[in-house]
């Protein structure tokens, strides 16, 4: 059992990337951090997201978006050089997405300021990935946010592997400051190749468990649920079946309701069962942030 601090109200940030995702159909509210921090919200948190975007029309959507959402904006940063991250999105007959990621976006330009060491010293939980990371800038900024951090602060990893913004040396760097790895049944063979770890997926995480000192690792595994490890308990939950729209941010909505099942200290069958109901009701939605019904903001 992880064992944190009880209350009735956490802090928690997404940081990294915050954009529009482009369908055939129209743009949508996209950026795994920022989903995470939407979902948080409407599970009860205050939730901020630490980010930048483009001085222009998609970056005061963005903005406005987030504040309807009642999302802390003060922490995303303006750029008047770089433009507002866009990323062009096609689904599959199963409404799975394959993501084309516009480079040299205003998120991989996140600067450091002081109000980022004052949110990092009043944060409960943190989200962030690895796809934010591909530009050194929000590199920096990201991993001294997480240096910055209190020492009892839940931070998760949501590696998030997307197209080649990727290699070996970013994700150790990341799991060094990871407490919880949250990741999906396609990454984890892609992890396990980059790490040349041999065996079952079961025996490539308890590897990662064990070489990172990790308290948690949540494996996504789409309609077929997903498996929750820690030291001393495994929980194993079946997908909740329901009618596909797409499956974009299902994976953001997981990890938000988990991490406030952790910071409440729920045991891990609950948090799974909530969070696999969480993430089916976003795969039955268009777009990665539809409005959650009461009853799942309430279960736990």
């Amino acid at each position: 059992m992880i064992n944190l601090k009880m209350e009735s109200e956490f802090q928690v940030t997404g940081i990294g990337e915050v954009l529009w995702d482009i369908f055939p159909e129209g743009e949508r509210f996209g950026g795994a951090p920022a989903n995470f921090a939407c979902h948080a919200q409407a599970l009860g948190t205050d939730a901020h997201v630490v980010s930048c975007v483009g001085k222009d029309q998609l970056g005061q959507q963005i903005l406005t978006f987030l504040e309807t959402r009642q999302i802390n904006t003060s922490s995303i940063s303006c750029s008047d050089q770089y433009p507002t991250g866009t990323v062009q999105i096609q689904l599959d007959s199963s409404g799975h997405p394959q993501f084309e990621i516009c480079v040299d976006s205003a998120w991989d330009f996140i600067p450091w300021s002081g109000m980022l060491a004052l949110l990092a010293s009043t944060t409960d939980a943190v989200c962030y990935g690895t796809l934010s990371q591909r530009n050194q800038m929000s590199r920096d900024t990201i991993q001294r946010f997480l240096e910055s951090l209190p020492s009892n602060c839940l931070r998760i990893l949501d590696v998030n592997l997307r197209q080649q913004f990727y290699d070996l040396a970013l994700i150790q760097q990341s799991l060094r400051f990871a407490d919880v790895l949250k990741l999906s049944d396609e990454e984890l063979p892609i992890l396990a190749s980059v790490f040349e770890l041999p065996g079952s997926d079961m025996a490539v995480v308890e590897t990662l468990m064990k070489q990172y000192d990790l308290r948690l690792i949540a494996l996504t595994r789409g309609e077929q649920g997903a498996i929750l490890v820690s030291d001393d308990q495994v929980s194993e939950c079946q997908g909740v079946r329901v009618e596909v729209a797409d499956t974009v941010g299902a994976g953001d909505a997981f990890t938000a309701a988990m991490t406030i099942g952790l910071l409440r200290d729920h045991d891990l069958e609950v948090i799974n069962h909530h969070a696999c109901r969480v993430a089916a009701f976003i795969c039955s939605q268009a777009g990665a942030v539809p409005d959650l019904p009461h009853e799942l903001q309430m279960v736990i």
